[in-house]
């Protein structure tokens, strides 16, 4: 492995574990913290502004790694605006309107740059030119990654913990692939996060808040648009998808379930995975390492999806499909009464 990526990761990790302290006291004395409520599993104040450590972190590896030599000033004027909504968030409790305004342009600052998704490339099906969808499904999918991380950032070191397992995963095909930037980006973001854990995993000391879920979820959207962007390849529309198969698969059946509650779509609410998981009798640290393991599931379904024949990659997209469909019916992530694969399985079986 270049000496450099090596010197990225190291600096990054340290930084991270060196200034976290630091944002510790400072979040509390701006009052960036977290108050408990009916909706929230911690039981007393904590600082929320870990986020910043991890940016702290990624800019000192973004020096050590060389990365400044890199044309990626769009991507970084973004982040900085990502940064600074989920800043003001953590201090000053913003409202959606804003924050998606903030996320917003974020994401125009990208597609400006030229970052766009141009085209679709589907297993079996083929190449679509998306042409006017362009921009519209670009932006999409930098506002729906970066929702979807801060959606499953319920436990301590939930969130870190699954995006520090997607992003390995995308170092892992992007260094398989020779794509020296995406893996020295990716390098990066995992030393920032794995400092960040020593405090944030369970008893954490600080929470990543808004600051840290939106960039994680922005910087995994960006790291997948130049997967997309660069190689037809390294990363299809599949790939990426299953990448992201925990915030994914929490967020898609948070839809279904207030459609099917007759909630509004953007209603708060206690029934995401880590809160049933923890509602069935599983502690806290269980929870979240139960989540990882769904969360390594996936990362490993991707990589040998990247590698698969035809007849490989539909059996294992089927499997995948069943399973989460399973896997939300028995711990009642809809409804405890919404279990139509049960339902059918009991009647083919005659088993109550």
């Amino acid at each position: 492995m270049n000496l450099n990526l090596w010197f990225a990761f190291i600096a990054s990790f340290i930084t991270v574990l060196v200034i976290t302290p630091f944002v510790i006291k400072f979040a509390i004395k701006i009052g960036a913290t977290d108050k408990p409520n009916h909706r929230k599993v911690h039981q007393k104040v904590m600082p929320r502004l870990g986020g910043l450590a991890i940016f702290i972190g990624v800019v000192a590896g973004y020096f050590a790694g060389g990365v400044y030599s890199e044309q990626v000033t769009g991507i970084t004027i973004a982040a900085l605006v990502i940064l600074a909504t989920g800043i003001f968030d953590d201090m000053y409790e913003l409202s959606a309107k804003v924050k998606l305004l903030g996320q917003l342009l974020a994401a125009g600052i990208v597609v400006a740059t030229g970052l766009k998704i141009d085209f679709l490339t589907i297993p079996f099906v083929g190449v679509f030119d998306l042409g006017v969808w362009t921009v519209p499904i670009t932006i999409l999918w930098i506002i729906g990654i970066t929702n979807a991380i801060n959606l499953i950032d319920g436990l301590d070191g939930l969130a870190a913990g699954v995006s520090l397992i997607v992003i390995s995963t995308i170092a892992f095909l992007a260094g398989s692939a020779g794509m020296m930037l995406i893996s020295t980006l990716a390098l990066i973001l995992m030393g920032s996060i794995l400092g960040f854990l020593f405090y944030n995993f369970n008893p954490a000391k600080i929470f990543m808040g808004d600051t840290g879920a939106l960039f994680l979820g922005y910087s995994i959207s960006i790291l997948s648009l130049l997967g997309l962007y660069k190689s037809v390849t390294l990363f299809s529309f599949i790939v990426p998808i299953i990448i992201l198969g925990v915030p994914i698969f929490d967020t898609t059946f948070a839809i279904i379930r207030r459609i099917v509650n007759k909630k509004p779509i953007s209603a708060p609410d206690k029934h995401h995975l880590h809160h049933r998981l923890l509602a069935l009798g599983f502690s806290h640290r269980t929870t979240v390492i139960a989540i990882y393991g769904l969360g390594l599931i996936f990362a490993i379904s991707a990589i040998i999806l990247s590698h698969s024949t035809m007849i490989g990659s539909v059996f294992i997209l089927i499997s995948l499909l069943i399973f989460i469909e399973l896997i939300a019916e028995m711990i009642g992530l809809v409804h405890h009464k919404y279990k139509p694969f049960m339902a059918i399985y009991r009647k083919v079986t005659g088993k109550q």
